[in-house]
């Protein structure tokens, strides 16, 4: 019998409860694809507060080496540890093990109930940048010497904050964004699929979000030449085989995805957005 050993990290709180459910699901659904021929040994791994409690740290290095050994992981869900250090688990793995992109695909199964008149039409997939953004954590609390620090620079540079404002970075760079969109377009022409939507907030936010897309189209344009095709250089049907690059503002692209879901496929954001 072929095995495959995936390290797993049961979790805090409702987490030991949520994986006992789990783990029988993932077994009887790899026993019945595979008819016995295959199984999964599961490894557990530590963080949180079992590891906490176990080697006095919520994180072990141990931990990140199996999930880098194995190229394969589950976890379940991690208390936020009180106190300095870590600020939050998840992100602190996600920034370890550069797992940059979030793919989360967003499907109808039918006899679930939904409240979408027509939830068939559903069938997107959401390619979420996971390390940069807001989500990078870069921040100071109000008051702090160094979020003082950052208001004094403002000032200097004619930016009025108030001198009460926390404060946090909003950290998108070329390589981040490009690698995100990079995934998105080489998996739907992989698998098939019709277009790549840009979600972005770059008419307010120019040159983070608004940079976002300009990577975004320069990643489609330099390498994926004659695999794709913009919104605006044809009429009517796209052409034969290509992938359809377009873009749309956050906020309409979520009316857009409840009123005319059928039109997008592949999502490409930022981390905010997605």
């Amino acid at each position: 019998m072929e095995e495959l050993v995936i390290p797993f990290i049961e979790g805090d709180g409702t987490g030991p409860e949520i994986w006992r459910a789990a783990r029988y699901v993932f077994d009887r659904a790899v026993e019945r694809a595979y008819g016995g021929r295959r199984r999964v040994r599961w490894l557990e791994v530590l963080a949180g507060e079992k590891a906490y409690r176990k080697t006095g740290s919520w994180l072990p290095r141990e931990t990140l080496d199996a999930f880098r050994r194995y190229r394969v992981g589950i976890k379940g869900p991690l208390a936020t540890p009180v106190g300095g250090g870590i600020r939050s688990l998840n992100v602190a793995i996600r920034q370890s093990l550069d797992l940059y992109a979030c793919i989360r695909p967003v499907q109808y199964i039918p006899g679930v109930p939904s409240p979408l008149r027509h939830p068939e039409r559903v069938d997107m997939v959401v390619f979420r940048e996971n390390t940069e953004d807001v989500y990078a954590g870069i921040e100071w609390p109000s008051g702090s010497p160094e979020a003082q620090r950052i208001l004094k620079l403002l000032e200097e540079m004619g930016q009025r904050v108030d001198r009460h404002a926390g404060i946090g970075l909003k950290v998108m760079t070329t390589y981040g964004s490009k690698r995100l969109v990079r995934m998105a377009i080489d998996w739907a022409i992989r698998k098939g699929r019709k277009s790549v939507t840009l979600v972005h907030k770059g008419n307010i936010m120019k040159f983070t979000e608004g940079a976002f897309r300009a990577w975004g189209y320069e990643v489609a344009r330099e390498e994926f030449g004659e695999r794709v095709v913009f919104e605006g250089e044809f009429e009517g049907e796209p052409p034969e085989g290509k992938i359809v690059i377009k873009d749309r503002l956050a906020d309409a692209m979520f009316q857009q995805a409840l009123l005319r879901p059928e039109e997008y496929d592949v999502l490409a954001t930022p981390n905010l957005n997605g």
